[in-house]
């Protein structure tokens, strides 16, 4: 087993130090100018997230369930621990890396939300399934690669989706609270278990109320730690411009680093995020009543700005600033706890509201996740077993929260690089059916 996970590691090393960084970077580039640079529309398209629907339905998810039940399983310790880890490994440039990998990423999100609202497949009962599998079905008329990005996805929901993320409830919960990892699992898989035996419209109507609310919570507690931090708001922009394109040594014990270390992890990081490029934001999107492959793609759009753009840029600032203001707080503290150490100064235990931000965040990925595993699993057996499914991933939910996942997360790394490439080359063969305009 060591010698596997060593051969794994050295794959991922290998893949995301820069074959799939220029693969996603290229292909975020290549259709940000193909549709003529669709994040222009970012305001419009944010209204049309929060409008009611033309297509009212009883069966399919509301435009804005849709987009929820994507930040559901994108937002949470990305956002947070991530940022912190980029900072730590790349130094404060990465920050504008992640920013610019956020920034272009959009086109690439719509470019696949649409093909799979495009391509989706209507069933009898009048609900709607697509993604990447179906876009491959039905528009590249090759049901075996889409089996194949089906399976991968079932894979990822299992790992990336369901036993990482109740891992990281479990740790977190250990190291703040003291509580045991067996009791912290069974509560994760009873608490997420209860959504997910009810179906696309309960994972919808629960996501749609939780994560905008841990969206705005987390938000408004970046802006009070910034607030605080104003003084050295505008030194930590600077820092991070300055920082991105001539990397040196930075305060607090960060890493100096070269220009290509600072930009592979800012944009290993937004791209890990936002999951521009690997079909899953898709897999909801087909989801949608809304008959129109534009309208949903600029909802879907908003979830990459909203993720990479908003929240990991002022999860970067308070950090930096945090950094400028009090060094001696990150000296000696690991990759993931920069952002702890700048919570530590947010009134009310801050260390405590952060890890039960996490905690809440890791749940609602568990949540959003299922789903994603679902459709995939629904493609694979036709429809059949959905229940053994459901089961299998609560299952899994529990087992996650106990056992040692090094091996896992190597695993889960390893395929989202094998989905990129199936869901890019979807994008570039069916490009001409494309368009950007309502």
């Amino acid at each position: 087993m060591p010698s596997v996970f060593v051969l794994i590691k050295s794959i991922n090393q290998f893949l995301w130090s820069g074959p799939l960084l220029f693969l996603l970077m290229g292909t975020h580039l290549y259709f940000t100018m193909k549709l003529h640079f669709p994040q222009k529309n970012i305001l419009k398209a944010i209204r049309l997230s929060l409008s009611p629907s033309e297509d009212g339905s009883q069966n399919n998810l509301s435009v804005f369930a849709t987009l929820s039940t994507t930040l559901a399983a994108t937002l949470g310790t990305g956002n947070i621990i991530g940022v912190s880890t980029a900072i730590a490994l790349g130094g404060p440039g990465a920050i504008f890396w992640c920013w610019v990998t956020g920034i272009l990423g959009m086109a690439t999100s719509y470019a696949e939300c649409f093909l799979g609202v495009r391509f989706r497949r209507r069933n009898s009962d009048g609900t709607y399934q697509g993604g990447p599998m179906y876009v491959w079905e039905n528009g590249l008329h090759n049901a075996s690669i889409g089996k194949f990005y089906a399976l991968l996805t079932l894979v990822a929901a299992f790992g990336v989706g369901c036993t990482t993320q109740s891992n990281s409830i479990t740790q977190t919960t250990s190291l703040s609270f003291g509580l045991n990892p067996h009791i912290a699992g069974f509560g994760a898989a009873i608490l997420a278990g209860l959504v997910i035996v009810g179906g696309v419209r309960s994972i919808g109507n629960v996501c749609m109320k939780l994560v905008p609310f841990l969206a705005i919570l987390y938000t408004g507690s970046c802006l009070l730690l910034l607030f605080m931090n104003r003084q050295a708001l505008l030194p930590a922009i600077q820092l991070i411009l300055t920082h991105a394109l001539s990397p040196r040594a930075a305060l607090g014990g960060a890493a100096g680093s070269s220009l290509m270390v600072t930009a592979r992890y800012g944009i290993a990081r937004g791209l890990f995020t936002n999951e521009a490029g690997i079909g899953t934001a898709a897999i909801a999107a087909a989801a949608s009543e809304a008959s129109d492959p534009a309208r949903q793609a600029y909802v879907s759009m908003t979830a990459v700005f909203w993720d990479t753009v908003v929240m990991c840029l002022l999860s970067g600032l308070v950090i930096v600033s945090n950094m400028i203001l009090h060094p001696d707080s990150v000296q000696g503290v690991n990759e993931a706890g920069l952002t702890e150490a700048a919570f530590t100064f947010l009134p009310l235990m801050g260390s405590a509201f952060l890890s039960l931000c996490l905690v809440a965040f890791a749940i609602t990925t568990l949540i959003g996740w299922s789903y994603l595993g679902e459709q995939a699993f629904c493609y694979v057996t036709k429809n059949k077993g959905i229940f053994c499914f459901k089961v299998a991933y609560i299952v899994m939910i529990y087992i996650g929260a106990v056992l040692p996942l090094n091996l896992v997360w190597e695993c889960t790394d390893l395929i989202n690089a094998l989905m990129i490439v199936p869901n890019v080359a979807a994008l570039f063969l069916l490009q001409k059916y494309l368009r950007y305009r309502l």
